[in-house]
């Protein structure tokens, strides 16, 4: 299509039916058609005449119509005279070009931007004129007024079947293009195959590759408002069937789905246990609603992400995301991490530290991380790994004045200085530098290994929800999520052998209380801590550095009466796993055992946790724990009944028999208000 054509097919494509055409008496005058000038020309039996009848209005203006489309132009209805039902009723009826009339002038509104958009009203004033008779005793209509001056261009025979008027899809056809929407073929494919099934030329189907987008458009509207009542209907289901599940919602003014949150009672366990620190992801969308999914996420004792909650949001908004930040909260009793780790969001920025005043917020180095190669790839070119390293480096720094120092060293170094993505880390390295960090507690997060496990959880997730071909069942997926990935790799945790690297007392110690994952961790640091030596200070404290060194080190504080550890490096108090240095000084002052404040509980394992602990409120670990163990337990039993029909057969009465005796036993539970319409 050329641009003059397409031009024209723009001005056409006006969608106003609002707009005054003046026509007076005069201009409404009977007319002859030898008066007429046309720059096509229809044949003799399509040209409207004064006198000529119709036996409806509805006839006329198919007549017309088919006229016009024989000229190259279109029509539409304008005004009309009297009104059915009153008086005479109807009696007069004007169609006039689609461009007859001109644009009213559009008030200015500062605070609401307008669209600039070419308009195809032009004052045209060609038009037909009926009005109706009873001569004959049955009504019918005559034609009493034609013009056929056009003050605009006709467009040729091959171009009119653009315009709006002409351009329409039959239900077949709609219902062909909305199967192929839902199996994902590209709109052009889909022209291609329907003029092949039509036997047309390219080009020539009834519609435009714009009005098939703008139908599927409208399509997925329709399909995401009932897909938001069937996510409800199902919440409502699952809290009636487990009254401990939880979920908000909110509706918009159009009573459409807004904002919903849901969590299950086994994230609530997982939140009570290890939910000191939660990453809320919201760098991902829902395919089935076309809306931001936010995800809580944390860590477990062993390591491994476990799930908290989900949201789905609307709008990506200071109030959306203050909703879903309070609804979080209520579904965990009030109780506030300690940390909280997000992508680079202004609005999260402001909604956190109201929401969450004493919640230290944090952004997620791996988040970060993985932005660089679009930022840095194309400005730094083979100096990107580099410079990437050279980041890391800084990152990993635990001196604040070193990483101001090294952060201009590298600026100049690689000549970022107008750069604004550096520009903007410097300006919010207190939420990502660990120097800036490394007093507050992230349970190992900021590690590499950590950072790769909560991304391969993410993306099971998304691709568990994804591969499902219904939209709900993609929801009902992302509300129950079970990694069974996760639930392996701990039950390859608990069946390995436990391997001692030290003769030290604390190895055994450690190795008893905490789960592998943990134990790991510190064992690396006690192997560590025997290349060290450690001097005691004039103050009490110790200065403890690398047996090669001469100088350096960190220095370490024991305090004897109660036990008390710190060290300058504030690995402790960053991952809840003991340094080399401070293990050096337990060492060194015949300790055998790690005192129980640095043995804690969220990385031990279930059997090694205090009486008192357990008495005091720690019975969720178990319960959590138990879940982890049962669900082993149930892995390994599919695994072995699966060998044969007669372990099968046997599986099936015992189990069977079984959850009929725990059904007999009593449950307790509190049910939340309900919060549901009875609509859904």
């Amino acid at each position: 299509m050329s641009d003059g054509v397409r031009s024209v097919l723009e001005a056409y494509d006006d969608p106003s039916e609002h707009r005054s055409l003046s026509l007076d008496d005069s201009s409404s005058a009977e007319e002859s058609p030898e008066d007429t000038k046309l720059s096509l020309e229809p044949s003799n039996d399509l040209f409207p005449f004064i006198g000529q009848r119709f036996l409806t209005h509805d006839d006329a203006y198919d007549f017309y119509r088919e006229f016009a489309r024989q000229c190259g132009f279109s029509i539409r209805r304008h005004r009309t005279e009297g009104k059915d039902g009153v008086g005479k009723g109807l009696t007069r009826r004007y169609f006039v070009c689609h461009r007859a009339g001109n644009t009213p002038v559009k008030a200015s509104n500062e605070a609401k931007p307008q669209r600039n958009r070419k308009s195809s009203r032009c004052g045209c004033q060609a038009y037909l004129r009926i009005s109706k008779t009873v001569d004959s005793g049955a009504p019918e209509w005559r034609v009493t007024g034609f013009a056929n001056h056009h003050n605009h261009e006709l467009l040729e025979a091959h171009q009119v079947r653009f315009l709006p008027a002409y351009r329409a899809i039959s239900e077949t056809d709609k219902n062909r293009i909305i199967m192929f929407a839902k199996s994902g073929i590209s709109v052009q494919q889909m022209m291609r195959v329907m003029e092949l099934e039509k036997c047309v030329e390219p080009g020539y189907l009834p519609f435009t590759e714009k009005d098939v987008r703008n139908l599927i458009q409208t399509f997925r509207r329709m399909e995401q408002s009932e897909e938001s009542i069937s996510l409800l209907r199902m919440c409502r289901n699952i809290y009636d069937k487990d009254p401990s599940f939880r979920y908000e919602f909110t509706l918009d003014a159009n009573n459409r789905l807004e904002n919903i949150a849901w969590s299950y009672a086994s994230c609530v366990q997982s939140y009570d246990v290890f939910g000191d620190v939660v990453v809320f992801d919201t760098t991902h969308r829902l395919t089935a609603f076309n809306m931001p999914l936010g995800i809580w996420i944390g860590v477990n004792n062993y390591g491994m992400p476990c799930l908290f909650g989900c949201v789905l949001l609307r709008e990506e908004n200071l109030e959306s995301f203050s909703w879903a930040l309070k609804a979080f909260l209520r579904f965990m009793n009030g109780r506030v991490p300690q940390t909280v780790l997000t992508d680079q969001n202004m609005c999260l920025k402001e909604a956190i530290p109201n929401e969450m005043p004493h919640t230290k917020h944090a952004l997620c180095i791996w988040l970060l991380v993985a932005k660089f190669p679009s930022w840095f790839n194309a400005i730094l070119g083979e100096r990107y790994n580099e410079w990437k390293t050279e980041f890391y480096r800084l990152y990993n720094m635990e001196s604040v004045n070193d990483f101001e120092l090294g952060w201009r060293e590298m600026v100049n170094s690689f000549g970022l200085h107008t750069n604004r993505h550096i520009a903007n880390l410097y300006a919010f390295r207190n939420l990502w530098a660990l120097p800036y960090l490394r007093s507050h507690f992230f349970a190992g997060m900021t590690l590499p290994g950590i950072s790769k496990s909560i991304n391969s959880f993410i993306q099971r997730f998304l691709s568990a929800q994804a591969r499902l071909a219904h939209s709900i069942e993609q929801a009902a997926v992302a509300v129950d999520f079970k990694d069974q990935a996760a639930e392996q790799q701990i039950m390859q945790q608990n069946l390995q052998n436990i391997c001692l690297k030290t003769s030290a007392p604390m190895e055994s110690h450690a190795a008893s209380v905490l789960t592998p994952y943990a134990f790991f961790k510190l064992q690396d640091e006690l192997v560590m801590a025997a290349h060290y030596a450690s001097f005691q200070m004039e103050d009490g404290s110790f200065l403890v550095r690398h047996h090669t060194k001469l100088d350096g080190g960190r220095k370490v504080i024991w305090v004897p009466r109660d036990q008390g550890l710190a060290c300058s490096c504030h690995m402790f108090e960053l991952s809840g796993i003991l340094c080399r240095h401070a293990l050096r000084v337990l060492s060194t002052v015949n300790c055998f055992q790690i005192p129980e404040q640095y043995l804690p509980l969220r990385w031990r394992r279930v059997n090694s946790i205090p009486p008192k602990q357990q008495a005091s409120g720690s019975s969720l670990t178990d319960r959590v724990d138990q879940i982890q163990i049962l669900k082993s337990l149930v892995s390994a039993l599919m695994a072995e009944a699966a060998k044969s029909k007669e372990r099968l057969d046997t599986a099936s009465e015992e189990i069977s028999a079984l959850l009929s005796r725990i059904r007999e036993q009593p449950v307790s539970s509190h049910r939340p208000k309900d919060t549901t319409p009875e609509s859904c």
